[in-house]
């Protein structure tokens, strides 16, 4: 906040005064009253007994809503009552373009139109198309001035267009804007509540001065009466004295009465005047009093509507941004809330997963076990065919080394000492018993070579 706590501060003379504008004052505040007056649900305690984060979300759009509706009411009042739409809304830049660049496009306009008609009028510069030239520039300007006069509408179309998708924030704003806006617009006029009773306080001094010269000048024509009518009584006294009534004497008698007469009806009438002019002023005296009395009620009244909504303006600022800050919050609460749906029905899955998986190993152990007895009796049986085979093969191995521990019936010995015996040199004789000598390369019976 500023350093200063003046609220009640007026003596401001660079403040811009509003337009004057012929305004049905009467019938827009008791339009904008009757709006005020309507009344939303009035169930509010059962609202906020039975509130959860889901109603919330109804109820801050209803905000929105009313909000929005709000502020196009204000908009509606102050085009009714001809406050000036630039001064009394908040713009964004491109919407501020519109009216800045229509100003400055008639600026030039009118500069344009001026250098045109400072070319020298003459038949050298008319031959070279000045009048059509500045021809021209009039209806540029007069173009240029169109567009001015349309650029606070169309400004005010954009504005309109941009609140009604406005979020809660951004119509708070708005909202907050306009009693800024109306802080300054009540302290304009009692700048000029003031400025009139300063001109009234003034017209006082002088009205009172008037009233007691009036009534001076009415005692002096008072006076002056007296001293005519004292001489119109002694003229006619003259003229009653004067016997002939056709002589010199009676018409110089007459005219004299006559001259005296015309001055007392000239002072009567200055008295008359004079009275009324003192009773005029005093009665003005009055009047200016009271209408300083009233203004200064008035000025009073808007200083302590405008130190209220000034101060409140600014802790309503505070109030708003708990309230947004407040939404934001909700939206996170919902957000987390969400999060732990999620997170307890995954828990849940999880859970359910694990012990499925619990639930099957615990089964499939089960089932193994229950298969053993089965697959130790389908066992039970191979191992008896395979032991009795195996019986059958020992006994037939038992009979194979039997054979080979007699050597097949062959007493290797015998017949290779028989070899060895005979002669090597003496020739085979038909009929001999000699067995033939062994194959050395080759043959079948060299196995073991």
């Amino acid at each position: 906040m500023a350093d200063d706590f003046d609220l009640l501060e007026t003596n401001d003379a660079t403040q811009q005064k509003s337009a004057k504008v012929d305004v049905n004052w009467g019938k827009a505040v008791d339009t904008m009253k009757s709006k005020l007056a309507q009344e939303d649900d009035p169930e509010v305690r059962q609202k906020i007994l039975n509130a959860t984060l889901d109603d919330v979300v109804g109820m801050a759009e209803k905000d929105r809503t009313s909000l929005l509706d709000a502020i196009k009411d204000l908009t509606d009042y102050q085009d009714e009552v001809g406050i000036i739409f630039e001064k009394f809304s908040t713009l964004n830049p491109a919407e501020q373009k519109v009216i800045d660049d229509a100003q400055k496009a008639l600026e030039r306009a009118k500069i344009e139109l001026e250098d045109a008609e400072k070319v020298a009028d003459n038949w050298w510069n008319n031959l070279w198309g000045r009048k059509a030239k500045i021809k021209k520039k009039e209806a540029e300007l007069a173009e240029a001035q169109k567009t001015r006069d349309g650029a606070d509408l169309k400004a005010k179309s954009m504005f309109q267009e941009r609140i009604e998708s406005a979020d809660v924030q951004t119509l708070l704003n708005e909202l907050s804007y306009k009693s800024q806006a109306a802080v300054t617009r009540l302290k304009n006029r009692e700048v000029e509540i003031k400025e009139v009773e300063d001109k009234l306080q003034v017209a006082i001094v002088e009205a009172s001065k008037n009233h007691n010269k009036a009534l001076e000048k009415k005692k002096e024509t008072e006076e002056q009466l007296e001293e005519q009518y004292a001489l119109l009584k002694q003229a006619r006294q003259a003229l009653e004295e004067v016997t002939d009534k056709q002589s010199t004497a009676y018409s110089e008698a007459l005219a004299n009465i006559t001259k005296v007469e015309q001055k007392v009806e000239e002072l009567e009438g200055l008295k008359n005047a004079y009275t009324t002019l003192a009773a005029s002023k005093d009665s003005f005296v009055h009047k200016h009093n009271l209408t300083i009395k009233v203004l200064t009620s008035l000025r009073s009244n808007l200083q302590t509507h405008r130190a209220k909504l000034k101060s409140d303006t600014d802790e309503r600022l505070k109030y708003y941004d708990g309230y947004v800050v407040a939404l934001k919050a909700r939206t996170d609460q919902e957000f987390a809330a969400i999060l732990e749906h999620l997170g307890v029905k995954t828990d849940e899955h999880i859970g359910v997963t694990l012990a499925a998986m619990h639930t099957a190993s615990s089964k499939a152990r089960q089932d193994m076990m229950e298969n053993i007895p089965v697959h130790e009796k389908v066992m039970q049986g191979v191992y008896g065919s395979y032991a009795e085979s195996l019986q059958e093969i020992r006994e037939k191995d038992a009979t194979i080394q039997k054979d080979f521990a007699n050597r097949y019936g062959i007493d290797m010995k015998e017949l290779f000492e028989e070899y060895y015996a005979s002669d090597p040199s003496a020739p085979a004789g038909d009929g001999d018993a000699t067995p033939e000598k062994p194959v050395a390369d080759g043959g079948e019976d060299d196995l073991l070579s």
